[in-house]
């Protein structure tokens, strides 16, 4: 595993993991993933789907247990008692359809044990941050889905938790109810909240957290900021289908000016370069000796993508698969 900017092991943790393995059935969701998310951090959890991020929340709430290796969470073991510092958003809307958005508030803060009059002045404080006070009495079937997000996140913040898991939270959400949702999180987060995020979105990781792991396959591969893990990363990011590439093909690419590292993941050839304007007249006349065409490369390359590097391609090149399937 290639790790950046580990945690001092003196430095106190909102969450741990040490050698923890979980698998349901036959398949391993979590392969010895040893890490630890800092106090007042906001941490992010990035792989494609299947790689164990979901896996890892729910062993760190105590809704799965790991069948060997420890997690903790704020300095205990996950239970109930440990659970009243947490506020969750789960990645599925788990709303009562049935029940108003005052109602939805008042059981949960009844569930965390708080007292009435003190529970009453928290939700009128949730309702009037949320902008949700006009709709109180309305039944959570008839919000928007930002809406609904919006409500999660106040009912996971209701009881001031310490921690805060959070799945995917702004999947689906349109630009303006995700930046709200931002707003929020990071008000959450300056008020001394740790944040855990699973996702998928690389912009939001890039942009907001503190420390992203990357997680292929249950296992936990690279740790660090997103600037430590794009330090390898040239400025612009080329993602070529180049199919019928060959070793002297990829050594050609290797040899040429201005190039970074290379990735190789048949079809998809990932290289990182100074300049993609350079880079790529260039690679079409390789491809174009290499398969003896005078279509300039045409019939060898079936597609291309051209961007600023960012953490999706960090990820590519340390882990060696893409974050996201798509090609072109």
């Amino acid at each position: 595993m290639r790790t950046t900017e580990a945690p001092p092991h003196t430095q106190p943790f909102a969450a741990q993991a040490e050698a923890a393995i979980f698998a349901y059935g036959d398949h391993l969701a979590l392969d010895g993933v040893t890490l630890g998310i800092p106090l007042g951090a906001i941490f992010g959890l990035l792989g494609p789907n299947g790689s164990g991020k979901t896996s890892l929340l729910s062993v760190l709430l105590g809704l799965a247990v790991p069948q060997s290796g420890t997690v903790s969470i704020l300095g205990q073991a996950p239970s109930p008692a440990a659970r009243t510092q947490v506020g969750v958003v789960f990645q599925e809307s788990c709303l009562d359809p049935l029940m108003t958005v005052g109602e939805t508030l008042w059981l949960h803060g009844r569930l965390f044990g708080l007292e009435r009059g003190e529970l009453h002045r928290r939700i009128t404080d949730a309702l009037q941050r949320f902008d949700l006070t006009d709709r109180a009495r309305q039944p959570t079937r008839t919000l928007s889905g930002g809406l609904k997000r919006r409500l999660e996140l106040a009912r996971a913040l209701l009881a001031r938790p310490r921690l805060l898991l959070l799945d995917e939270p702004t999947s689906g959400l349109d630009p303006d109810s995700r930046l709200r949702f931002w707003e929020q999180l990071l008000q959450a987060n300056a008020e001394g909240a740790t944040l855990v995020l699973a996702t998928n979105d690389v912009a939001e990781a890039e942009k907001h957290c503190h420390a992203v792991a990357f997680l292929d396959r249950g296992r936990l591969v690279a740790q660090g900021s997103p600037a430590e893990l794009k330090r390898d990363l040239r400025h612009d990011s080329v993602r070529v289908e180049w199919p019928d590439c060959t070793e002297a093909g990829l050594a050609a690419v290797s040899a040429l000016p201005g190039i970074g590292k290379v990735t190789w993941l048949p079809p998809l050839l990932h290289v990182s370069v100074d300049s993609a304007s350079a880079f790529v007249p260039q690679l079409f006349k390789l491809a174009s000796a290499e398969g003896g065409s005078a279509s300039g490369g045409g019939d060898a390359v079936r597609g291309i993508r051209i961007r600023e590097s960012t953490l999706e391609d960090a990820y590519f090149q340390i882990v060696g698969s893409p974050l996201t399937p798509e090609v072109g």
